[in-house]
């Protein structure tokens, strides 16, 4: 190390301390201009409010630019280089990224289980996002911290766990619905943490056919097996049948297997089906198998007096996943897991005892280092944002916008079942609009199955000429021995009836030719 007797140069031009000089690196001084910073940030905040949010919300706009990969490879010049490039440019980096993004908060996007923009969960997300914290300690993250712990039990009270219980924010529904299989197989087998599977006998959980798809892949992560997932037949509208349920119990036990747990879904990705809790919760209780409610779109239904019966003796399940980014729109990523055991299930479960972090001797109350009930160690504060959302609006505002997706979304129905060439698959229970478009020229055809392969031709057709002209965008699916039919789900609470006419008006506009 050598130590220069000469001026360098600082952030506020030159230094008149000695400069110390190591590895060839002066260390005087920072080397983050911070005027130019806020500069930036400036500029780029006043782009974002100008793209993203007036133009990404105004129906008027586009939903999407639409261009084919290659296409796309060449106008944003991905290649990363030597050196930086100006501020300019970099803004121009900016203005492209959301010119040729999908504007998930235009009123007319209906292609997920998110949709529209809420304006107190962004600056939730714009202060989590500033400040940078994680969420392991409460040395670290001390608002975060308390606002998680706040808005899991109030989420609990609405689930209807009167004593409460424990819970941690993930990042996914597909991840709390791997805790929830780790957490019952742990609940079951508390050798497992330190034996591992081997030591384990052969472990059945059962879940419905129309269950997502994240049930199987926590299976095949947790070593449990895919093949150890016993599916479990539905009736007409989605729902898991308890009848074949019990079958399916029944025969694990006859194999010799352990049936440790059960996944019930309560919305249903394509459908919006709510499976029959009460009763799956009695087989649960008879064969002491813990019993997991997938509620990650349909759980916002327990905020609405008129809706909240869909889910009812939820209170009885195990544990909970339910994903306030969808129908209540707190912004991706925002997604709890709770259980209703109060013991510290979940910390025992995760536990690693990181000496670096989970000191015990600390000077506050270490209860509130809740990250080891994680399996992550860095997680984002994804609770704030639903806090400060909840806060602005209260709970009438969160169940005003179930009650009016839901009333839209039996408005639409009604809509389609006026209309010439389209076709219900079956009234919805939530705010899933499942139906087909039958163009003119197959109205007249008797519905064998060539006309059903005709059918099934049309939704990727018009789905490409929405997303190439960029005036909507619906998903589509095929469904059982359904061939594929369009999926409406109806969100934000920016969507209006008018916004359900131009859907419909739009759909026959783009396929009467086919």
């Amino acid at each position: 190390m050598t130590t220069p007797t000469s001026e360098s140069l600082g952030q506020n031009g030159p230094l008149k301390n000695s400069a110390v000089l190591v590895d060839g690196v002066y260390l005087n001084g920072p080397t983050l201009d911070l005027k130019a910073a806020e500069t930036f940030v400036q500029e780029a905040l006043t782009l974002i409010l100008e793209e993203a949010v007036r133009k990404g919300t105004d129906v008027r706009e586009k939903v999407c630019e639409w261009q084919p990969p290659a296409r796309l490879t060449e106008i944003l010049d991905l290649e990363l280089k030597e050196g930086g490039e100006a501020h300019p440019q970099i803004l121009q980096r900016c203005r492209d990224a959301m010119r040729y993004s999908v504007k998930t908060g235009h009123p007319r996007f209906f292609n997920q289980l998110y949709a529209g923009l809420d304006p107190y969960s962004l600056v939730g997300r714009f202060i989590t996002e500033a400040i940078n914290p994680s969420l392991y300690t409460y040395e670290v993250a001390p608002v975060f911290v308390l606002t998680e712990e706040a808005v899991l039990r109030k989420m609990m009270e609405f689930v209807g766990w009167e004593e409460g219980g424990d819970g941690i924010f993930s990042p996914g529904g597909s991840v709390s619905n791997m805790y929830a299989v780790n957490v019952a197989r742990f609940h079951r087998c508390p050798d497992v943490k330190e034996q591992g599977v081997a030591a384990m006998p052969r472990l059945v959980l059962f879940t419905s056919q129309e269950c997502h798809y994240s049930i199987s892949k926590a299976a095949a992560f947790l070593g449990i097996g895919t093949k150890n997932v016993y599916v479990v037949s539905s009736d007409e509208r989605g729902r898991m049948v308890p009848a074949e349920l019990e079958k399916q119990v029944q025969r694990a036990k006859a194999e010799g297997a352990c049936p440790f747990m059960v996944n019930a879904t309560s919305g249903t990705t394509v459908l919006g089906a709510f499976d029959p809790l009460n009763e799956i919760a009695d087989i649960c209780q008879r064969h002491n198998i813990w019993l997991h409610v997938d509620a990650c779109w349909g759980g916002a239904a327990l905020l609405s007096q008129k809706h909240r019966h869909l889910l009812q003796g939820v209170q009885r399940a195990n544990s909970v996943a339910w994903n306030p980014h969808k129908m209540l729109m707190a912004g991706l990523q925002c997604c709890a897991f709770m259980v209703r055991d109060r013991t510290g299930l979940l910390q025992r479960c995760h536990s690693a005892q990181a000496s670096y972090l989970f000191q015990r001797d600390k000077f506050y109350d270490v209860s509130y280092d809740t990250g080891d009930k994680s399996i992550q160690c860095s997680r984002k504060p994804d609770a704030f944002k639903f806090w400060l959302l909840w806060k602005a609006v209260g709970t009438r505002g969160l169940e005003d916008r179930v009650n009016r997706a839901v009333a839209l979304a039996r408005y639409l129905a009604a809509e389609i079942k006026k209309r010439e060439g389209f076709r219900l698959l079956m009234e919805p229970e939530y705010a899933n609009i499942c139906f087909w478009y039958v163009p003119p020229s197959l109205r007249n055809e008797p519905e064998g199955k060539e006309f059903w392969d005709k059918i099934h031709k049309v939704a990727p057709v018009i789905k490409e000429r929405m997303m190439k002209k960029g005036s909507m965008m619906v998903g589509y699916q095929p469904h059982g021995d359904r061939p594929n039919f369009f999926r409406q789900v109806v969100i934000s609470p920016q969507v209006s009836r008018e916004d359900m006419d131009f859907l419909l008006d739009e759909i026959e506009a783009l396929g009467r030719d086919l």
